[in-house]
């Protein structure tokens, strides 16, 4: 397994790293079977796993922890904070009251003593960055947390991140993790731009866009399941990018390649992604993403260019940052 750099921390990674999110009520119900699938990632090369508090509601994070007993020394282990955490309103977002409750209750989750990566999960536009820097770098200073980043931010935010640590004298983002597939290519125009400028290290997700981009029935995947209106082929956005995956899909088999061999390895091609993460929900879909490593030749990436343009998007609904904060959230335009 191949390895690099995350960001400026000197700190060695996987060029996968393990997504736990499919573990739990939200995938894969079956414990012992998830906590297999953790070892049988570790025992392939990756050493980077990322699941978050708000995974099945904490049990991701368990069955981290339990899979992690006898080797946390040797994984650069992430999670995440800030999604709703219940219907109490302080029971999420980025303010320090609750970032320090946050923090606590991962830590006994998994099991230990400390947080490699802990990232925002999602800008919380009603909490000032500087208030949310200062509380996390105090856990750093205290050792709960080594290393800091963001989760889905726009480029705006992360620079805005970046000017707030340097001005309060914080502990800055030192890592992104941003949606990226080759449906979903916005992010090359400012994202990842900002993550190089800035020296930050970029964990990508989503790289088969919900099943879109395998050479199974994305309808009848279990995604489909928890979000129908995604599949709907009476929706046009979904329609395009149906046809748009049926010509991937004819650009991999001529490439040799599974269409989620060919996705995953489009991702790993981009000099500022540090790792991709892969999720999978079952062991054959483990084994089947562990063999698709290393970047693409250049021909392949210029038919891919073709098919969905550098810095655009089939279907706009796949990314959050379609619309501004203040179109999104209507506590921002409203009294």
């Amino acid at each position: 397994m191949e390895r690099e750099i995350l960001g400026g921390t000197g700190i060695s990674v996987s060029r996968f790293a393990f997504g736990a999110m499919m573990l739990g009520a939200m995938g894969n119900t079956d414990r012992a079977e998830s906590v297999r699938m953790i070892h049988a990632a570790l025992d392939a090369g990756i050493n980077f796993i990322d699941t978050a508090d708000v995974y099945s509601h904490g049990e991701s994070e368990v069955i981290v922890g339990e899979a992690l007993k006898g080797r946390r020394d040797d994984v650069m282990l992430a999670t995440k904070f800030s999604m709703p955490m219940g219907p109490d309103a302080n029971r999420a977002g980025a303010s320090p009251r609750w970032i320090k409750r946050a923090v606590e209750a991962s830590l006994t989750r998994l099991g230990t003593d400390h947080i490699d990566l802990y990232q925002q999960h999602r800008p919380d536009h009603l909490t000032d960055i500087d208030e949310t820097l200062g509380a996390l770098s105090d856990l750093v200073r205290a050792g709960k947390v080594r290393v800091i980043g963001s989760s889905t931010f726009p480029a705006e935010l992360m620079v805005e991140a970046q000017w707030a640590a340097r001005r309060g004298g914080h502990h800055r983002f030192r890592t992104e993790q941003p949606r990226y597939s080759m449906l979903t290519r916005i992010i090359e125009n400012d994202v990842l731009p900002t993550a190089q400028h800035h020296g930050m290290g970029v964990l990508t997700y989503g790289p088969l866009s919900s099943g879109w981009l395998t050479d199974r029935d994305p309808a009848r995947s279990h995604r489909a399941g928890m979000a129908p209106e995604v599949f709907d082929l009476a929706v046009p956005e979904n329609r395009a990018r149906a046809e748009t995956v049926e010509r991937l899909r004819k650009l991999a088999g001529d490439a040799g390649l599974p269409l989620a061999h060919l996705a995953v390895r489009f991702v790993l091609s981009h000099p500022a992604v540090t790792s991709v993460l892969i999720g999978p929900r079952t062991p054959e879909q483990l084994d089947d993403l562990l063999v698709a490593q290393g970047p693409l030749p250049g021909d392949v990436l210029d038919l891919i260019d073709e098919i969905v343009p550098p810095g655009t998007e089939v279907n706009r609904y796949d990314n959050y940052r379609a619309a501004a904060p203040a179109i999104e959230d209507p506590r921002l335009r409203r009294r």
